[in-house]
């Protein structure tokens, strides 16, 4: 369950994304989701509902492929490294906290999950890839670098996951499902259908504490 955004009052394990001109995406950025918390999701689970005539892709980008392409003296650099992850960084409170129909919710959100910090290279559980865990929705420094440092390598890093050779895009139609691993994956929702409405239903799977 999803701490600020909605959900359907008949399923409450399901996740309402319904995006238009009067309530704007927010998800237009590369991110792992709920990666603020200390075991984020596994999985997601991504059902298309309504879908613009045009536009509304998703990406996704493997973030093993992503560390594997990089220098070997670079990834010795990252392995041991960690950052911190914040809610606040994609649902800042200038929006959300101001917004009547979602300001108890997301109070309750920020005072029930403070940053933590997860590796910024991940194992995953059962393959034993590794692959970057830092993502520009979410990351907001890396803690054993200066503040400078960090805003650097961290740029990199987002602008390295997204190449074009470590992603699939999916051109949505109605009822379409995805289904990915959370774990070693980044994914970006174009937002490029406005004033146009697009409506998802989403379902997570519980996930572990990143290694």
């Amino acid at each position: 369950m999803h701490p600020i955004y909605p959900l359907l009052p008949d399923l409450p394990e399901i996740l309402l994304l319904d995006t238009h001109a009067d309530f704007l995406p927010d998800n237009d950025n590369w991110h792992t989701d709920v990666t603020f918390t200390e075991t984020p999701p596994l999985a997601g689970i991504l059902a298309a509902k309504r879908i613009p005539t045009s536009g509304g892709d998703t990406l996704w980008s493997s973030c093993s492929a992503a560390y594997e392409a990089l220098s070997k003296p670079m990834r010795a650099f990252l392995d041991g490294l960690t950052a911190q992850h914040s809610v606040a960084k994609s649902f800042p409170p200038e929006r959300w906290q101001n917004d009547p129909s979602f300001k108890e919710r997301y109070e309750r959100a920020v005072a029930k999950h403070p940053p933590v910090n997860h590796p910024v290279v991940r194992t995953h559980p059962v393959s034993g890839r590794k692959g970057l865990f830092v993502n520009e929705g979410f990351t907001t420094h890396i803690n054993e670098l200066s503040p400078g440092e960090s805003r650097s390598l961290l740029d990199f890093l987002y602008a390295h996951a997204g190449r074009p050779e470590f992603t699939v895009r999916w051109r949505w139609k109605v009822d379409d499902l995805a289904f990915w691993d959370n774990r070693v994956t980044q994914h970006y929702a174009i937002a490029d259908y406005l004033p146009e409405r697009r409506t998802m239903h989403r379902a997570t799977v519980n996930g572990d504490k990143p290694f």
